[in-house]
């Protein structure tokens, strides 16, 4: 049985309005929370409630647009969490992370059970790694708290003699019939090429250049590539030293199109959006 939960959709509404507000005018920052002991790239850190509060309040200073709260792990190989312990992470804190982070808040589950206990505490953004393909009531649970959505490209198995581009092409036209379909808006829905998600390396390249094809289907891109085992082999390959490669490739993103990018390290990338946007604002004048 579906548990009975209320909605503030008018609150739900101003804050998911506040992230979208900006796409399209200038690059979006996700920040990232992960109140996991095992994600790859900071499990533990923020895993209590004190640490992942600091941890939001920073990002949103740093000049995030919205934080992006998670309670499983998703890296490669992970154990699956089952709903009721993901919200036991998330129950001390998420009510006050909305009240308190000072930006919009998304939470980034593929169970609706999940969703929904987040939507009633007041985060505005469902992203969901499985696009809206996992868990059938995830769409009429966005849909009826008025939330946006972020339906991310990913596959069960890598296989890498497959037409990457085409396969993500169809799983988004089923995800947005999904969302069409429960009445979630189009207008709130954000889509995220999955890399690192069933793909191989070459298969994640491929996914990046594909921005402009993926454009073509009329909504916004994210980019994940944060601190990604793509960059592994670059000099400094351990996970902290892998910011040059996640702004590298983010900003090929940005010159392909896409809007939206969830990082670990915000002020970074404000920084390198800045100089980016000052540089092509220079070479469209001259």
């Amino acid at each position: 049985m579906t548990e009975a939960l209320s909605f503030d959709r008018e609150a739900i509404a101003a804050a998911r309005d506040r992230f979208f507000a900006p796409i399209g005018r200038r690059p979006v920052i996700m920040g990232i929370v992960n109140v996991t002991p095992d994600s790859f790239s900071d499990g533990g850190l923020f895993a209590s409630r004190d640490a992942a509060l600091a941890q939001a309040r920073r990002l949103a200073a740093e000049g995030a647009d919205i934080v992006d709260v998670g309670a499983e792990s998703t890296r490669p190989g992970h154990t699956p969490v089952a709903a009721e312990d993901e919200w036991a992470r998330l129950e001390p804190l998420l009510a006050a992370l909305v009240q308190e982070a000072g930006v919009p808040v998304s939470i980034d589950t593929y169970k609706a059970a999940t969703a929904r206990r987040a939507l009633s505490v007041g985060v505005a953004i469902v992203n969901d790694i499985w696009g809206l393909q996992r868990d059938p009531d995830m769409a009429p649970a966005i849909a009826e708290a008025g939330a946006g959505a972020v339906v991310m490209h990913n596959r069960d198995a890598t296989e890498p003699e497959i037409d990457i581009v085409s396969d993500m092409l169809r799983f988004f036209e089923r995800s947005l019939e999904i969302a069409r379909r429960a009445g979630v808006s189009e207008r709130h829905i954000a889509l995220d090429p999955g890399i690192g998600f069933g793909k191989s390396r070459q298969q994640n390249y491929a996914a990046l250049r594909a921005v402009p094809e993926l454009l073509a289907l009329g909504f916004p891109l994210l980019i994940g590539v944060s601190r990604k085992s793509i960059f592994k082999n670059l000099p400094d390959g351990a996970v902290e030293g892998r910011l040059v490669g996640t702004i590298a490739a983010n900003l090929m993103g940005a010159v392909g199109g896409a809007q939206i990018f969830r990082v670990h390290d915000v002020a970074e990338h404000r920084a390198a959006f800045e100089v980016f946007s000052t540089l092509r604002g220079a070479a469209a004048k001259g």
